[in-house]
């Protein structure tokens, strides 16, 4: 039984899925992995019922949702699939090869062995290192960091970063049925509750390498989305509504 599992939510991956399970699974270090796949009508939840029967049955898992709900909701429902099912270590990841799976040891060893709490693949850490992104979505995403720092307070360079090691313990302390946002915000609003409830943040430096097969997700409403929801994360920390899932909650 592995100590780690990675959660990758997908909609229309046929043509990443089984290449980033296969990059994962050749790891040196044991990795699971949780497939959220939203109804996607290209087959994708298919190649991994596929890969389960065939190949592996013990370390690879699929949840099937019906439409496009979000990209918050998946990571929320494997956050619950995963806790339930006694992983230590749970991991965020993209399907699309954006995020590089030889990363994956560095980010589980940031927390497994120099002992924080979250550890966040992060593209801003040390300068810009984005690969193949328009000039104009790199400024977008860099400033938008920026604007998050500045409103929240919080010292993190990659704060929409979607490549992440949470420990149990950090999910466990929050109550997630209280995350409300679904897109960029959401993974904003993931950091600054870790940070909220006093957990350990590092950021260990990644190459962002835009996807080359499939579409992607991205949109102005997501980033709207993030933009304003901010605010209203400063708001809720402000007023004190920002807490521990339980009052007996005791970080260990």
């Amino acid at each position: 039984m592995s100590d780690s599992i990675v959660i990758i939510p997908t909609y229309n991956e046929k043509e990443n899925i089984e290449n980033i399970i296969r990059a994962i699974f050749d790891l040196e270090k044991d990795f699971h992995i949780l497939v959220i796949d939203d109804g996607s009508p290209d087959g994708t939840a298919a190649i991994v019922h596929n890969l389960i029967r065939n190949e592996y049955a013990d370390r690879l898992f699929i949840e099937e949702r019906k439409g496009k709900l979000g990209l918050g909701t998946a990571y929320i429902h494997g956050f619950k699939w995963a806790l339930a099912h006694s992983y230590e270590y749970i991991f965020e990841m993209d399907a699309d090869f954006s995020h590089n799976p030889n990363d994956l040891p560095r980010l589980y060893a940031a927390c497994a062995v120099e002992g924080f709490d979250v550890s966040i693949g992060s593209r801003y850490c040390a300068g810009v290192n984005v690969v193949n992104w328009p000039m104009g979505r790199v400024l977008m995403s860099y400033f938008a960091s920026k604007y998050v720092q500045i409103v929240t307070g919080m010292n993190i360079h990659d704060t929409t970063a979607g490549f992440v090691c949470y420990r149990r313990k950090v999910l466990e302390s929050m109550d997630l049925d209280r995350i409300k946002f679904k897109g960029y915000a959401f993974q904003i609003e993931m950091k600054y509750t870790a940070l909220a409830l006093g957990f350990k943040i590092n950021e260990v430096s990644v190459i962002f390498v835009n996807r080359q097969l499939g579409t992607s997700k991205m949109s102005s409403r997501i980033f709207g989305e993030a933009f304003f929801g901010v605010i209203n994360l400063r708001w809720r920390k402000l007023t004190g509504k920002i807490k521990p899932k339980s009052k007996n909650y005791l970080r260990q």
